[in-house]
Formats: structure tokens, C-alpha cells, sequence
């Protein structure tokens, strides 16, 4: 039986994980999938789930953002729930059958869920390793993305939220360390420069805090763990991820103070 929920996705080159993803939310009776632009097969795997039955409504739209886009794909919407889910991600089989009761209730304007990592060496985290809680269950227009948000966009909502009380999304991109870096280098531009377009100062001690605070939320409090070596390097990147952030913030602010130009005569050397 389809749930009164449209699940929206937002896409670019996925043709390794959206076929997963897609497959996991048969029980939607909608699935929006916003495309900015994928020139691999992405396109091509969606048509055929489409023709397969899948209620796949499949859009095309110039990249706005993370938050931008989110909340251009989440109007899209039409049932009376939405569901905000990535290209790598799957409902697992326990939120899945949690479903049904999470939308029959009647005073909850929104849902938290965890989320379990795949660790490369590892596998999934286990149930005792889940993520923090992000709200990704809402009724329609009850909530907003912010179009300002270049990354870690976040929905904003009116009405009483809740933790979903079990299952979660499973989160599958195994990546080399190489590209996890990369990966932690540019969200980390974005953040520092959304830090700087909203006005707030770098505070360099942050550079030495927050790293370790990182680390240790997402290895002690998180449960990494009990994943061996595969969950202290994810908490070690998390920790590099935090330190190059404010290490940018303190980096924009300096060089305005302090332009990179060479001395014609410098002294004392």
C-alpha cells in the first residue's frame, strides 16, 4: 500500500547509488527527482524506473544551492508528507515499517531520523553507531529550506518534531581517503563562506577546539568506536573537516587585513 509521501531527491551524475535509493521508497506515492544537469547515465536509470512504475516525476533545474535546490524540489511536492532524501541514501527496512505509524500521527509536524554510515574496510555502522537525528520527515509546507545554505542545509519548521523511535537511513558512498578529503576540503569552503556572508567573525581559538570536539561527538557520543579503524578515520576527517573550516574563516579575514604582496625591500633579513 503506497503512504501518503513524496520523497524529493536532488541529483547530479548518481548513476552508481540512485537506483538503490529510488528502490527503497516504493512505498511513496511520489518520488521527485530534480536533475541539475547529470551527463553519465543517471538520467537514462531514472527513465527506467519510471517505465518500470516507479511515481517518479523527473525535473531538470540549474543548480540554486544546496538549500536552493532542496526547497525547489520540495515544492514540487503533492502528497501530504515529504520525505528529504539523497541520491546515497536508503530507507532502511525498520523505518521503513515505522513509516505508516510515524505519518498517522496526528499532533507531530515533523520527523527526526538518524542516519548509519558505510565505513570502507567495515561496512554499516552498527544500530548502536547512528548519527545525530536531522529532521527529513515533514508535512507538506509545514517547513523551509534556506536558499542561503551552500551546504549542511537544514529544513526549518513550524509544529512539534519527534525522533523517529527506530530504523533510519543507510548511507552508502564508499569513497577513498583522497576523495573523502577533497570532499571535506570544498564543504569546508562553503561553510566558511556562508559563515562570511552572514557576518560572522572568525574566532580563531575555534581552530584548536572544534576539531577535537568533532572528533570526539562522532567517535565517543556517535558510537564510531565500535567500527575499529574504519570509524576513528571517519572521526579524524570529521575533526580535519572542523579544523579547515575555521582555519578558512581566520584565513579570509587575514588576508583583507594583510594582501599577499611582496615587499620591494624587505628589512632585517
Amino acid at each position: 500500500m503506497k503512504l501518503p509521501l513524496s520523497a524529493f531527491i536532488i541529483c547530479q551524475d548518481e548513476e552508481r547509488f540512485i537506483e538503490r535509493c529510488i528502490r527503497s521508497l516504493e512505498m511513496c506515492s511520489e518520488i521527485v527527482v530534480v536533475d541539475s544537469g547529470s551527463t553519465d547515465r543517471t538520467l537514462e536509470i531514472l527513465a527506467a524506473l519510471k517505465d518500470e512504475g516507479f511515481p517518479l516525476v523527473i525535473l531538470s533545474e540549474k543548480w540554486r544551492g544546496y538549500g536552493g535546490q532542496k526547497q525547489f524540489a520540495m515544492e514540487q511536492c503533492t502528497e501530504p508528507w515529504c520525505l528529504s532524501i539523497d541520491s546515497d541514501e536508503r530507507v532502511s527496512p525498520l523505518l521503513a515499517a515505522e513509516l505508516p505509524r510515524l505519518l498517522a500521527e496526528p499532533d507531530v509536524a515533523g520527523w527526526r531520523v538518524t542516519r548509519y554510515p558505510y565505513l570502507d574496510g567495515f561496512g554499516y555502522a552498527p544500530p548502536q553507531a547512528k548519527e545525530r537525528y536531522n529532521l527529513r520527515i515533514l508535512r507538506n509546507g509545514a517547513g523551509a529550506f534556506d536558499p542561503a545554505d551552500k551546504v549542511h542545509e537544514g529544513l526549518r519548521l513550524t509544529g512539534r518534531v519527534r525522533n523517529s523511535p527506530q530504523g533510519g537511513l543507510l548511507h552508502f558512498r564508499p569513497i577513498t581517503l583522497h576523495e573523502q578529503f577533497l570532499k571535506e576540503n570544498k564543504y569546508s569552503s562553503l561553510k566558511a563562506e556562508m559563515r562570511a556572508e552572514q557576518g560572522r567573525r572568525a574566532q580563531p581559538w575555534k581552530m584548536v577546539v572544534n576539531p577535537w570536539l568533532y572528533f570526539l561527538r562522532l567517535y565517543f557520543h556517535n558510537g564510531l568506536w565500535r567500527c575499529g579503524w574504519a570509524g576513528f578515520i571517519r572521526a579524524a576527517t570529521g575533526g580535519v573537516y572542523a579544523f579547515l573550516t575555521e582555519a578558512k574563516r581566520w584565513e579570509r579575514e587575514a588576508l583583507d587585513r594583510v594582501p599577499p604582496v611582496e615587499p620591494d625591500d624587505p628589512q632585517g633579513y
